[in-house]
Order: C-alpha cells, then sequence, then structure tokens
C-alpha cells in the first residue's frame, strides 16, 4: 500500500543523517568541513535519483519505475500509482468510446460528426456507404463539398434545422436521403442521413391505391347513375332502351362487386395465420378444374392450350388461396395473349421443388414494369387492361399467397417474344403420390 511521506518523517531522517557527522566533527575538530561533504553527498546522491526518475519517465522500457531508495522510494511509488490509475483512466475512456462508436454502427441510419465550419470529425461505417464519404481521406473535409447539390448547402447555410432536408442521392438509383442535422456537444454537429426510399415508395402507392380505386369505382357509378337520372317513376323506356341500359348496369355492377371481392380476397389473405397452409392439396384435380375454366373463357380468343401436369404431384398449403394463385397467371396470360396464341401451363418436380410455370408468346412487357407488376392496381397498358376487365389486383393476390407459402412470383419478359410466370415450393411442401418418383406418368393435355 502506498504510503505518503510527511514532514516530521524526513525532518527525522535528516536529523538521523546529520547527528553523527556533526559529533565526529567536533571529535575531530573539523564539524563544518565534514557537514559539508555531507550535504555535498546527500546532493549528489539526489540528483542521481532525479536523474534515475527523469531517465524513466522520458525512456520507459518498463512500466514499473526504478528500485527507489529513502524518500524516493515514496516518491516512485506515488508516480506509480499516479500511472496506475490514468491508465486505468484511459482504459476506461477507451471502453466507453469504443462502446460509443459500435452504438454508432449500431444505429441504422448513417451518422457524421462535424465541427460549425461543416468539417468531417467522425462518421459510422453506413455514412461511408449512403453518402460515399471514404475514411479516413475524407476526414476534415467539409461535407457541403462532399455532399455536391445546391438544396444541401443552402440548407447547411441557412442553419435552419427544425425540418428535415430530402435529397435524390446520386450514388444509388431512385434512393431518397432524409437529412436531419442537431446540435453536438459544444460546437458540433450531428448529422443523421436516414434512407426513406421505401416510406415515399410505400405512399406513392398509396396515393395509387386510393386513386386507382376511387376511379374503378367512378366509372361503374356513373354509368349506373346516368342511367337511373334517365328513367323517370312515371315513364317505362322503350324495350330496346331497357334492355341496353339492364345489360350495361349488370355488367358495371358484376364489375365492382368483383372489384370488391378481389379487395376482400387480399386482405383476407394478408391476415390470415399461416397455421392454415399445412393441409394436402390436390394440384393436379385443381389444375383440371382451372383447366376447364380456361377452356371456357379461351373460346374468343381461340389460344392454344398446353397443360403439362404431373398427375401425382402434390403440395401442403390452403386451397383456395393456391387455386386463386394458378388461376390469376393462367386467366392473366389467356386476357393479355393476342387471340390465335399460344399458352403453355406447367407443374412438375424439378430439382426437388414442386414447379409451377406459364409461358405465353404474346407481346411481352417492357423491363422497367416487371418490378411493378405485383403493385395493387398497376397496369402497364391501362386502356387494355379496361379493355379486358382486369383490376390490377390479381398479381398482387398472387404475391401474398406465394410470400404465405415460402415461395416468390418470378416474372421474365421480353418485347415481342411473350412471358413466363413461374414459382415454386420448396421440398418440405412437395407430396408425391403412390411413389410416383419411381412411376412417374405426366398428365399432358392440349386444347
Amino acid at each position: 500500500m502506498y504510503r505518503v511521506v510527511n514532514k516530521q518523517a524526513l525532518a527525522k531522517r535528516l536529523f538521523i543523517y546529520f547527528l553523527p557527522l556533526l559529533l565526529i566533527g567536533v571529535l575531530i575538530g573539523a564539524p563544518f568541513l565534514l557537514l559539508f561533504l555531507g550535504s555535498f553527498s546527500l546532493l549528489v546522491w539526489h540528483y542521481h535519483q532525479l536523474y534515475r526518475l527523469s531517465d524513466w519517465l522520458l525512456n520507459q522500457r518498463s512500466f514499473n519505475p526504478p528500485e527507489g531508495e529513502g524518500a524516493w522510494e515514496q516518491v516512485f511509488e506515488g508516480i506509480y500509482h499516479l500511472q496506475h490509475r490514468n491508465r486505468k483512466k484511459r482504459n476506461e475512456l477507451a471502453d466507453l468510446i469504443r462502446r460509443f462508436r459500435d452504438g454508432a454502427e449500431a444505429v441504422p441510419d448513417a451518422v457524421v460528426v462535424l465541427q460549425r465550419d461543416l468539417s468531417i470529425v467522425w462518421c459510422n461505417q453506413l455514412a461511408l456507404k449512403v453518402l460515399g464519404l471514404q475514411w479516413p481521406t475524407d476526414h476534415g473535409q467539409r461535407l457541403d463539398n462532399l455532399v455536391r447539390d445546391p438544396k444541401f448547402a443552402k440548407y447547411m447555410q441557412m442553419e435552419l434545422f427544425d425540418e428535415a432536408l430530402e435529397l435524390e442521392s446520386g450514388h444509388s438509383v431512385e434512393q431518397v436521403l432524409e437529412f436531419r442535422v442537431m446540435p453536438y456537444a459544444s460546437s458540433q454537429l450531428m448529422v443523421v442521413v436516414r434512407d426513406v426510399t421505401r416510406l415515399k415508395q410505400l405512399e406513392q402507392m398509396r396515393k395509387d391505391f386510393v386513386a386507382n380505386v376511387s376511379h374503378e369505382l367512378r366509372t361503374p357509378l356513373t354509368v349506373v347513375t346516368g342511367y337511373l337520372e334517365m328513367f323517370d317513376g312515371d315513364m317505362v323506356p322503350p324495350p330496346a332502351m331497357w334492355n341496353k341500359a339492364q345489360g350495361t348496369m349488370l355488367e358495371q355492377c358484376k364489375r365492382m362487386d368483383s372489384l370488391v371481392n378481389q379487395l376482400l380476397s387480399l386482405s383476407r389473405i394478408e391476415g390470415a395465420r399461416r397455421q392454415d397452409n399445412d393441409k394436402a392439396v390436390n394440384v393436379p384435380q385443381l389444375l383440371t378444374y382451372i383447366k376447364t375454366e380456361a377452356h371456357s373463357l379461351n373460346q374468343d380468343k381461340g389460344h392454344e392450350l398446353i397443360f403439362d401436369i404431373d398427375a401425382g404431384l402434390d403440395i401442403k398449403g390452403s386451397e383456395e388461396e393456391l387455386r386463386s394463385a394458378f388461376s390469376n397467371l393462367v386467366f392473366n396470360a389467356i386476357h393479355y395473349t393476342k387471340a390465335g396464341g399460344k399458352i403453355t401451363v406447367s407443374w412438375q418436380l424439378k430439382d426437388k421443388q414442386a414447379h409451377f410455370a406459364v409461358v405465353d408468346n404474346g407481346d411481352g412487357i417492357a423491363a422497367e414494369h416487371i418490378n411493378r407488376l405485383t403493385e395493387r392496381f398497376y397496369r402497364v397498358d391501362k386502356a387494355r387492361s379496361r379493355t379486358t376487365g382486369g383490376s390490377g389486383l390479381g398479381l398482387a393476390i398472387t404475391k401474398h399467397v406465394l410470400t404465405r407459402h415460402d415461395s416468390k412470383l418470378n416474372i421474365s419478359s421480353k418485347l415481342g417474344q411473350g412471358s413466363t410466370f413461374s414459382f415454386a415450393f420448396n421440398s418440405d411442401k412437395t407430396v408425391l403420390l403412390n411413389n410416383f418418383a419411381e412411376n412417374a406418368q405426366s398428365h399432358k393435355t392440349v386444347i
């Protein structure tokens, strides 16, 4: 344990050191000479200890101080304890800084710390990715020189940080970044950058959804209301006019009813529990029913329909939902393929997965539309979709059904060459009936 040297102890040591010298000097008749020699020796010894201390402090080859003697023992020990405490504090401070940086790295936003002159002090790894910064090359650089956008420069110069700034990023396609600036420490600023691209997309989808639903319902209601306003309670319209009006109103009412039913179906699928998707589904029989409906729907188009069905391949899932997914893809191909085209429906076991595909030789779909096809009410050609009676919800329903069954809709298409809509189910959902893997007999029908 460290002991503090007090004045009494030092005085006692000096007294014990000089008293014998004084007595010997008195005996030999030279007290001042011996006191001088003793003082000189003591001074040399102190200078030697001071040199050792200085050499250790400047050229530390060991954390432990040199062995001290006398009063210097406490000095060396005191310095050692002081260094030990300082090193402990530095370690605690380094650990605190490390935890702060780990916390900053865990934040799902890009974080940049700036001086008041906008020079960069520190940033996390996400800031390097989102803003395209380079560390430590950009340390000390002004952020407004690296984020080259007039809106950002003006925003930082005005120092009105109550409202966030939204910018389209130049480092990524169709990426929207939200900048928030807040005071940090005494003379610094913290810039938090968040990727709000998905939020903007959802907001736009919500607006499109409301606009499309309003438009889809407004047209039938306008037709029905128009005819009803033409009819007077005391006037019976001519039979020809009534037959036309009745047929038109009935068609529009069916259109509204179909739209509402699809919206309810989509809402039900999104809110249903996954526990309902573990029942065996006879997919070949299900596709047989869909084939009959497709044949009836195809009478006006005259397509060549080919159904290549593995008669022994079933899966586990929800029959009602899967019927909706299968039929939406088949009926879409019939609706949007020009008359006299060829449509192939395949249900086969590939790579231990149940694979379903609908291939047509229609006009195809441009690449910029493919990623948005599963959005609600999204249409490549709105005029053509209304002519065919489409609501724009079929692929959205299919997407949610497949998500609930741990699958994903794959779309590949080329303009002028046709399209392929396909998906596959994992092996844990695949059921082979009657050891069909050993005695396979495919059922292929051409209509």
